[in-house]
C-alpha cells in the first residue's frame, strides 16, 4: 500500500519538479558530413581486398548514450564501447567525439550465404551478381556462456513473419526459478522476444531473429540464437531465402587485404576459448612476412591485441604510403534523432507511477532512468530533482496493474524494489 506522504511528494515533484539534465558541455555546433551518407549495412568487396567500410566519427550530444548511437548507424553496443574505452555507456559526456567503427574485416570463410562471427558479434550476408561480390552486414547478439550459439555450418529452413514463440522447457524453468513463470506460447506482440521476423536454423532450437531489447544486440545475452535489431532483422528476412547456407565461426583476430596493405582487427576473445585463436592469428601474419617478405609492425600488432577496440589496424605499409582519401575516417553530423531513441515521457497527475528510487547523485540518477528506459520492452522513466534529492520515476501507466506489471519486472531484471504511486487525488 502507497501512504498518503508518498502520494502528496510525488504529486508536488509532478506539478513543480524539474527533469534533471546533465551538466556538461555546451553543445558544439553541428559539423561534418550528413550522418546518413556513411554506408553502415551494404558494401561492394573490391577484389583480392578483405576490408569494407570506414571509420566515422560523432560528437555526442546531451540525451546521447552509446546503445541509442549504436543502434542508428547498426553497431552492435560491443563494438561502440570498445571503440571508445573510457566513454560512460548510459551518460557520455557531452561534446566528447567518439569513433564509430563502420569498418569490417571480413570473416575467414566461404563468401556464400550467410557467415556469422561470434567473437566480432556481427553478421554477414554474402551474394554474388556475376563479378560483384557484395555484402550485407550487420551487429547480432549471441549465445551467453552457459547457453551458448553452436558453431558450425546450417540453412535457413524456413521462414516467420510474426512468430509465435514456444517457450523452451530449460528456459521457462529458469524464469520460474525467478519468480517469473511464462506461459507455454508467447503470441506475436511487444512480449514476444522474437520480435516481427524469425529464420529457422537447420538446427531447429536455434533461430535468427528479431527482438524487443534493442539495448542487447552486441552482448551476449540469448539462450544460443542470434538476436538482430528489428529494422535489420526486417531487411535480412526479405533478402534471404529459404536453404540459404550458414555458417557460425568464433574468429577474434581477423587478418586482411586492403589497398595493398595488412590489416588486423582484434576483439576480446571469449574466456572458455582459451588463447588458440591468437596463436593461429600470428602463425598466419608470420606467413605473410615469410611469403611477401615485407616486415610488419609487431610493436603495433601487439598494440591492436592488447586494446581489442575492434577495429581494423593496418599492420605494415606494402604498396601504399599513408591511408587512401577514400578511406580515411570521417567527421559525421550528428543526426536530428537518433533512431529509436526512447522519448522522454510527459509528467501527468492522473497517471500511475512507480518510484525506482531515490539517489543523492543526478549521473546515477540519470543513469538509472536511462537504463529502465533501454529495458525490453522500454520502462518509460525520467528523473525528477527537488530539495537535492533525485526520484527515478517511471510511467505514467494508464491502471493500476501497469504499473504494478512494471514493478514486478524492474525487480526481477535489475533487482529494484519500485514503489506503486496512484494518481493524485483532485479535491
Amino acid at each position: 500500500m502507497v501512504c498518503y506522504f508518498l502520494m502528496l511528494s510525488i504529486g508536488m515533484l509532478l506539478l513543480n519538479g524539474c527533469a534533471v539534465t546533465r551538466d556538461v558541455l555546451e553543445i558544439l555546433p553541428r559539423s561534418g558530413q550528413e550522418p546518413d551518407s556513411i554506408e553502415k549495412n551494404y558494401f561492394i568487396v573490391e577484389e583480392d581486398d578483405d576490408v569494407v567500410g570506414r571509420l566515422a566519427t560523432i560528437r555526442i550530444e546531451k540525451g546521447d548514450t552509446l546503445p541509442d548511437i549504436a543502434r542508428h548507424f547498426s553497431l552492435g553496443i560491443n563494438t561502440v564501447s570498445a571503440a571508445n574505452p573510457g566513454v560512460d555507456v548510459w551518460v557520455p559526456k557531452a561534446g566528447e567525439r567518439i569513433v564509430l567503427p563502420l569498418s569490417f574485416i571480413l570473416p575467414e570463410a566461404n563468401r556464400k550465404g550467410i557467415v556469422i562471427n561470434l567473437a566480432a558479434m556481427r553478421l554477414f550476408h554474402f551474394k554474388r551478381d556475376g563479378k560483384v561480390q557484395a555484402v550485407a552486414t550487420y551487429p547480432v547478439g549471441v549465445g551467453t556462456t552457459e547457453r551458448p550459439t553452436p558453431k558450425g555450418r546450417m540453412y535457413i529452413a524456413r521462414k516467420k513473419f510474426r512468430p509465435t514463440w514456444f517457450v523452451p522447457a530449460s528456459i521457462a524453468a529458469d524464469h520460474r526459478k525467478k519468480g517469473d513463470p511464462l506461459a507455454a506460447m508467447v503470441p506475436p506482440g511487444p512480449l514476444n522476444p522474437l520480435g516481427e521476423h524469425a529464420l529457422y536454423l537447420s538446427r531447429s532450437e536455434y533461430l535468427i531473429h528479431g527482438t524487443n531489447k534493442p539495448a542487447s544486440i552486441g552482448l551476449r545475452a540469448t539462450n544460443g540464437c542470434i538476436r538482430l535489431y528489428p529494422e535489420d532483422i526486417k531487411q535480412l528476412f526479405e533478402i534471404t531465402p529459404v536453404k540459404t547456407p550458414v555458417s557460425v565461426v568464433y574468429q577474434p583476430y581477423l587478418v586482411g587485404w586492403r589497398d595493398g596493405r595488412v590489416y588486423l582487427e582484434a576483439h576480446t576473445p571469449f574466456e572458455e576459448f582459451g588463447t588458440a585463436e591468437l596463436e593461429k592469428a600470428y602463425a598466419k601474419l608470420k606467413k605473410i612476412e615469410k611469403k611477401t617478405g615485407d616486415r610488419l609492425d609487431w610493436h603495433k600488432i601487439k598494440t591492436v591485441v592488447a586494446e581489442a577496440r575492434g577495429i581494423p589496424v593496418a599492420i605494415s605499409a606494402i604498396g601504399a604510403e599513408g591511408e587512401p582519401a577514400a578511406r580515411k575516417t570521417i567527421k559525421l553530423r550528428h543526426p536530428v534523432r537518433l533512431y529509436g531513441q526512447p522519448p522522454v515521457p510527459e509528467l501527468r497527475t492522473d497517471a500511475w507511477y512507480v518510484l525506482a528510487a531515490i539517489m543523492g547523485d543526478p549521473v546515477e540518477a540519470l543513469r538509472l532512468a536511462t537504463i529502465l528506459n533501454h529495458q525490453g520492452p522500454p520502462i518509460s522513466s525520467q528523473v525528477l530533482s527537488k530539495d537535492g534529492r533525485y526520484r527515478v520515476l517511471a510511467g505514467p501507466f494508464k491502471t493500476n496493474g501497469e504499473a504494478k506489471n512494471a514493478s514486478r519486472r524492474m525487480r526481477i531484471d535489475l533487482e529494484i524494489d519500485g514503489i506503486v504511486v496512484a494518481p493524485v487525488q483532485h479535491k
